[in-house]
C-alpha cells in the first residue's frame, strides 16, 4: 500500500502525544516535517514565563494546523482527491522535499523529490511529455501493494490515485471504461447497481487497475483466466508517441505486449474490462489430505468455479476452499457450522498465553492485563503473527504454531454466502515476504497432476532442510492468457496452470530480526528455485520476483526470462514508446538490459 498519508499521519500522531504527555517540546524541525521540510515552526521558549505560556499556546495551534494540513495534502483522501491545492505538490516539489514510498510489507522503500498525481488524461499526458523532454524518470506505482516493490524508484514516480472514476457502463455487452487508478474494490462499488462484477479477483481488493493488469494478477479458477485477459481495450500515455488506444482488433501485436506491460511500455491512463453478471457465491472450506486431493483433483478443477489449496508445513493438512455461484433453485446448505468463530480461534489464544509464559523474558516489561484484553480481541491471523514474532525462525517453534494453525481450520469448516468481491478474498496475515510461482500443469480434461508433485516436492524440501515454513502455501489455478508477458501465457485456450506462494512473516519491527527472517526467506525461496524451478518450467510473479544482487544469479535469471518472454520483442516496444527510459527502474533495467537486445 502506498504509505505516504500514513508516514504523515505516523509524524503528527508523535508529535501530538509528545505534546500530551510532556506540554510542548522544541525538538528540531525535523521531528515536524513531511519528509525534511517543516511544515511548521516552533520559536525558541522564552525567559519570561507570561510569554512563554502564550507563546506554547501560539505554537500548540500552528503545530496541530501544520499536522492536520500535512496529513490531510500527503495523499489523496477520496473527499479531498480533487483538490486544486494538491497541485502544489504535484507541479513545484521543492528540492528538499522528499517523500517516501513504501510497499505495503515495508520491505522496499524510496524516497523522491518527485511523486507526481495528475487528475485528468490532459495533465498526465502534459506530465509524460514534459519529462520525456527533461529526460526526467517518472516510473508509474499503483497502491504500492507488490511485495517486490515493482514500480518504486527514487528518480520518480506518477500515480494516478486522482483519476479514479467509471468512465462509461455498457449493460448490454456487459463492459466497463474506468480510469486506471480506480481501485478494484472502488470499480466494483461503482458498477454493482448495474448488476454487473468483475469475472475473478485477487486475494485483496486495494490494487489500482493499472497496476493489477500490468503485472498480470490473478484470481482462482481453472477455467478462468488471469486479469489481464479480461481487458477488452487500453488507453496508454506514452513518451515517444503520446496517446495511444490499443485493442486486439487495431493492433494485436502491441495489445498482447502491452496488456502485461510492467509499467515500462506507457502509462495504463484507460482501461475497457469485459465483466459478468453480479452473483452471489457459495463457499466451501473442509480439512483434507494429500492422498485425497490427488484422487479428486480433476473432479475438484472441473466442477468448481474457484478452488484453491492451503497447505500447512509439517502436517498432513490441506485446507480446500471451492465457491460456485448460487442458482435460484439452489439455496445455500442448512448445516450449522460445529464450531463458532470464537471456538475456533480459543485453542490459538491459549496457546498464545502459554508461549507468553515460556519466552517471559521476551515480554516481561508488557503490562499481562493489557495482554490479556489484546489476546481476546486478536484474530487468528493476528495471533499467528504475534505467536511467530516469539521466536519466527525456530522450526520447532513454527511447527507448534502450524499444528494450532491445522485445527483452526479444522474448526473452521463450514459454507459461507457472499457476493464474489466479498467471498474470493483472503486474509493473508501482516507483513511478509512472498514468492509465487506459476507453471503448467496440462489441460482441465487431461491434468498432469504435476501441480500435486510439485508441492509434495517442495514440502519434501522443507523437511528435509529444516526450514521454519509457516502456513499457508497457497496453491491456485487459472486458465491461461494470451498476453505474452504473462507468466501464464498460452496461445491455446486448453491449457490450466498452477501457481504456488510460500510465505515468510515479518511480525516485528525489530530491524535485526527482520533481517534475520529476510535471509531465512531468500534462503528458502532459492533452495526452491535450484531445486525445482527449471524441473517444471516454474516462472515467478511480476510482482514477486526479486533482482539479486549478485551478477551471477541475475545472469541466471536473465537466461530464464528469454526462454519464457519474447525479451526482444519487448525491448524493441520499450525503444520505440519509451525511448528515454523514463518509464523504466532498476528492476526493469536489471531483467530486460537493453543493450542485449538482438538488432
Amino acid at each position: 500500500m502506498l504509505w505516504l498519508r500514513a508516514d504523515s499521519l505516523r509524524r503528527s500522531l508523535h508529535s501530538l502525544r509528545r505534546i500530551h504527555r510532556r506540554g510542548i517540546q522544541y525538538p528540531s524541525a525535523a521531528a515536524h516535517t513531511f519528509g525534511p521540510r517543516p511544515f511548521c515552526s516552533v520559536p525558541t521558549p522564552p525567559s519570561s514565563t507570561t510569554d512563554s505560556e502564550l507563546r506554547k499556546y501560539i505554537g500548540y495551534t500552528i503545530l496541530l494546523l501544520g499536522c492536520g494540513a500535512a496529513t490531510y495534502y500527503a495523499f489523496p483522501f477520496p473527499e479531498n482527491s480533487r483538490h486544486k491545492k494538491a497541485q502544489l505538490f504535484r507541479y513545484a516539489p521543492l528540492p528538499s522535499d522528499l517523500h517516501t514510498v513504501s510497499n505495503w510489507s515495508g520491505t522496499h522503500e524510496v524516497q523522491t523529490h518527485t511523486f507526481l498525481q495528475p487528475e485528468s488524461l490532459a495533465e498526465l499526458e502534459s506530465i509524460v511529455k514534459d519529462c520525456n523532454e527533461k529526460k526526467k524518470k517518472i516510473r508509474p506505482v499503483g497502491s504500492g501493494l507488490s511485495p517486490n516493490g515493482i514500480g518504486l524508484t527514487r528518480a520518480g514516480m506518477v500515480n494516478l490515485a486522482l483519476m479514479d472514476r467509471v468512465l462509461d457502463v455498457d449493460k448490454k455487452t456487459m463492459r466497463v471504461r474506468v480510469q486506471a487508478g480506480i481501485r478494484v474494490q472502488q470499480l466494483v462499488d461503482g458498477i454493482k447497481e448495474h448488476g454487473l462484477t468483475l469475472q475473478n479477483f485477487a486475494s485483496i481488493r486495494e490494487q489500482q487497475i493499472g497496476g493489477i493488469v500490468q503485472v498480470g494478477a490473478h484470481g482462482t479458477g481453472a477455467t478462468l483466466p488471469p486479469i489481464d485477459e479480461q481487458v477488452i481495450s487500453m488507453k496508454l500515455v506514452t513518451p515517444a508517441k503520446g496517446t495511444i488506444e490499443v485493442s486486439k482488433e487495431k493492433d494485436p501485436e502491441l495489445f498482447y505486449l502491452v496488456r502485461c506491460g510492467l509499467g515500462g511500455l506507457g502509462v495504463v491512463a484507460e482501461v475497457t474490462l469485459q465483466c459478468v453478471e453480479r452473483q452471489e457465491l457459495l463457499e466451501l472450506t473442509y480439512v483434507s489430505n494429500m492422498k485425497d486431493v490427488k484422487k479428486n483433483l480433476k473432479k475438484l478443477l472441473s466442477e468448481n468455479k474457484h478452488v484453491k489449496f492451503l497447505y500447512i508445513p509439517y502436517t498432513d493438512t490441506v485446507v480446500v476452499v471451492t465457491c460456485n455461484p448460487l442458482t435460484k433453485w439452489k439455496g445455500p446448505p442448512k448445516q450449522k457450522p460445529k464450531y463458532t468463530q470464537e471456538e475456533a480461534v480459543q485453542h490459538v489464544r491459549d496457546l498464545y498465553r502459554k508461549m507468553l509464559k515460556n519466552y517471559s523474558k521476551v515480554v516481561v516489561t508488557k503490562n499481562i492485563e493489557e495482554n490479556e484484553m489484546d489476546i481476546n480481541e486478536l484474530s487468528f491471523t493476528e495471533l499467528r503473527d504475534k505467536l511467530l514474532a516469539l521466536d519466527p525462525l525456530n522450526k520447532e517453534h513454527v511447527m507448534e504454531i502450524n499444528q494450532a494453525e491445522a485445527e483452526y481450520w479444522t474448526k473452521s469448516e463450514g459454507y459461507r454466502v457472499g457476493w464474489s468481491d466479498e467471498i474470493l478474498g483472503f486474509d493473508c496475515g501482516g507483513q511478509q515476504w512472498v514468492s509465487e510461482i506459476c507453471f503448467p500443469v496440462g489441460t482441465l480434461k487431461k491434468p498432469n497432476m504435476r501441480d500435486l508433485e510439485y508441492i509434495e516436492q517442495l514440502l519434501q524440501l522443507i523437511g528435509k532442510e529444516n526450514i521454519p515454513a509457516p502456513a499457508p502455501i497457497e496453491q491456485r489455478w487459472t486458465a491461461g492468457s494470451k498476453s505474452l508477458m504473462s507468466p501464464a501465457y498460452s496461445s491455446s485456450g486448453d491449457d490450466i496452470f498452477s501457481w504456488v506462494g510460500i510465505i515468510m512473516y515479518l511480525p516485528t519491527m525489530d530491524a535485526r530480526q527482520r533481517k534475520e527472517i529476510t535471509e531465512g526467506f531468500f534462503h528458502y525461496r532459492k533452495l526452491a528455485q535450484a531445486t525445482l524451478w527449471d524441473k517444471y518450467s516454474a516462472y515467478e510473479h511480476w510482482a514477486k520476483i526479486e533482482v539479486p544482487k549478485d551478477k551471477d544469479e541475475l545472469a541466471v535469471i536473465q537466461a530464464r526470462l528469454r526462454k519464457k518472454y519474447p525479451v526482444d520483442a519487448y525491448n524493441k516496444a520499450r525503444r520505440e514508446l519509451d525511448p528515454n527510459c523514463i518509464l523504466s527502474n532498476n528492476m526493469l533495467e536489471k531483467l530486460f538490459p537493453l543493450t542485449e537486445m538482438a538488432l
